[in-house]
C-alpha cells in the first residue's frame, strides 16, 4: 500500500473518531439506551456495531473473525471503538499488508459503513432532544495520530444555531 493510501485512510479514522465524539459528547447520561422506534438500535448497539464493522475490516491485515459481544454501557463500547480504531490505524501506519481487500474496497465497505452510523448517532442525538450543533468539518481539528476519545472542540460553530434549529 502506498504511504498516500495509507496516510488516507488513517487521516479517515481519525475523521471518524472525530465525529463519532462530535455525536456523543455532553450527551445525557440515557442516551446509549435510547430507542427512536421499533427495531431500530440504540446508539450503544450503534457504537457495537461500528466496532464490529471494523473488527471485520482488522481480518483484512490479521485474519480470523470478529464477533464483539454486546456490552452493558455506552461507555464501554467508546472505549472499545477507539481501540478499535487504534489497531486499524496501527496496522495502517506499520504498512502491514492486506489480504484479498484493496484500500479502496476498504475505504468504501467498512470504514464508509462506519462513518455512515457516527451520522446515525448525530441524528439520534436530535430525535432524543439533545442535538449536536453543525459545524463546517473540513475546518475541523482532524489529527490522523489521534482517534481516540479525546478529540477537539469544534472549530467552526455556526453563529446562528440553536437548539431549536432544524
Amino acid at each position: 500500500m502506498t504511504y498516500c493510501k495509507t496516510g488516507m485512510l488513517r487521516h479517515f479514522l481519525a475523521a471518524l473518531a472525530y465525529r463519532t465524539q462530535k455525536a456523543l459528547r455532553e450527551a445525557p447520561s440515557d442516551f446509549g439506551d435510547f430507542a427512536a422506534g421499533n427495531l431500530t438500535r440504540t446508539p450503544r448497539d450503534l457504537v457495537q456495531h461500528m466496532t464490529s464493522v471494523l473488527g471485520y475490516a482488522r481480518t483484512f491485515f490479521r485474519g480470523g473473525s470478529y464477533r464483539p459481544a454486546p456490552l452493558p454501557s455506552l461507555e464501554g463500547e467508546v472505549e472499545r471503538f477507539h481501540e478499535m480504531l487504534a489497531d486499524l490505524s496501527a496496522h495502517l501506519e506499520a504498512g502491514d499488508p492486506l489480504v484479498d481487500m484493496t484500500p479502496e474496497q476498504l475505504l468504501q465497505g467498512p470504514f464508509s459503513d462506519a462513518m455512515t452510523h457516527a451520522g446515525q448517532l448525530a441524528m439520534l442525538r436530535r430525535l432524543h432532544g439533545s442535538p449536536v450543533p453543525p459545524e463546517n468539518f473540513s475546518l475541523a481539528e482532524v489529527d490522523r495520530s489521534n482517534v481516540g476519545e479525546d478529540q477537539a472542540s469544534q472549530r467552526s460553530p455556526s453563529r446562528e444555531w440553536t437548539e431549536e434549529s432544524p
